[in-house]
């Protein structure tokens, strides 16, 4: 078992190392990560999520349902009480609570989930990978980006100009290729069209990179944030990396769906947080230093924590 578990996070670690080293020496300049980011979220990801959905059966798709409410819930659960007890107790702008509340909400899919599931699921891990990365990317991110837009757009502008900022938001984040490429490979999969094998071949091609690469960018970018350790990061790691897969585990458990599915829907919870609230802080000029600081000890501590995981409910 430690062999497997070993065989499993080793290679992800060892990955997020090289980017952050070639980051901290400047081998790669880590404050210009746009064409490494436009690499893995709009065309490694996106045509690895494609090819897993687009090639799955309609009635294996059905079957993942469950776990896109499960995890979408969860996620959703995270996001609301990390943001309005930063807003409301600890007086968090909106801005910041809000990125802060996507990072911890919406995993590390791409960067170590996608690579966690192919060591321990195998193969048929990537559809409900898949599945997992559009509930966050249509239900947080839209509404994380719909705050930061609202908080920070101009005041006073009517409810037309409200209204007009909340849908280019929503339009900004459901029009991203990450967000595009899984939902029209569901669709693809319910219609029954097959898509090839040539066709798949050549998404898969590209699509092989995007594990490696998306580690490799994760540990860039976490080189470049100013690392602080206090409690807001120390709660924020354990509500990351304890909270969340507990609360997902007290979902999946008492509902009856496969064990299967639950199992998996509580290792993809347990996976540290996302990258996404860097990005965007960066973008629009917030804190990022909080951000990075919380995924740099999430994904310290999951070393942890995901063993723990893996060892509990993937035994064989």
């Amino acid at each position: 078992m430690s062999n497997a578990i070993l065989l499993a996070l080793a290679p992800i670690f060892f990955v997020l190392l090289l980017g952050y080293g070639a980051g901290r020496y400047g081998i790669v300049d880590n404050h210009k990560v746009d064409s490494l980011n436009a690499l893995v979220m709009n065309f490694a990801l996106p045509a690895s999520l494609f090819a897993a959905t687009a090639s799955a059966s309609r009635s294996e798709m059905v079957a993942q349902a469950p776990m896109f409410v499960i995890l979408g819930a969860v996620m959703l659960g995270v996001f609301f009480a990390w943001y309005f007890g930063s807003t409301l107790i600890l007086k968090e702008s909106r801005a910041n609570a809000s990125l802060q509340a996507l990072t911890l909400a919406f995993p590390n899919l791409a960067g170590v989930g996608l690579p966690i599931m192919s060591a321990v699921v195998g193969p048929s891990g990537a559809v409900p990978l898949a599945i997992a990365l559009a509930s966050g990317s249509i239900l947080v991110s839209p509404l994380s980006l719909i705050i930061v837009e609202m908080s920070l757009g101009p005041n006073g502008g009517g409810s037309e100009a409200t209204s007009t900022r909340i849908m280019r938001s929503i339009r900004h984040a459901l029009t991203k290729p990450v967000v595009l490429a899984p939902a029209l490979g569901i669709l693809v999969s319910l219609s029954g069209v097959k898509t090839g094998a040539v066709i798949d071949a050549c998404l898969l091609l590209i699509g092989h990179a995007a594990p490696g690469v998306a580690l490799f960018l994760t540990g860039l970018i976490l080189s470049a944030q100013p690392f602080r350790l206090d409690w807001r990061i120390i709660r924020a790691t354990a509500v990351a990396d304890i909270v969340r897969p507990l609360l997902a585990a007290a979902v999946v458990f008492s509902l009856p769906i496969p064990a299967e599915t639950a199992r998996i829907a509580v290792l993809l919870a347990a996976v540290p947080s996302g990258f996404f609230g860097i990005l965007f802080a960066i973008s629009y000029r917030l804190d990022s230093g909080a951000t990075g600081s919380m995924v740099t000890a999430s994904t310290i501590f999951s070393i942890v924590t995901m063993a723990a995981t893996i060892a509990l409910l993937f035994p064989g």
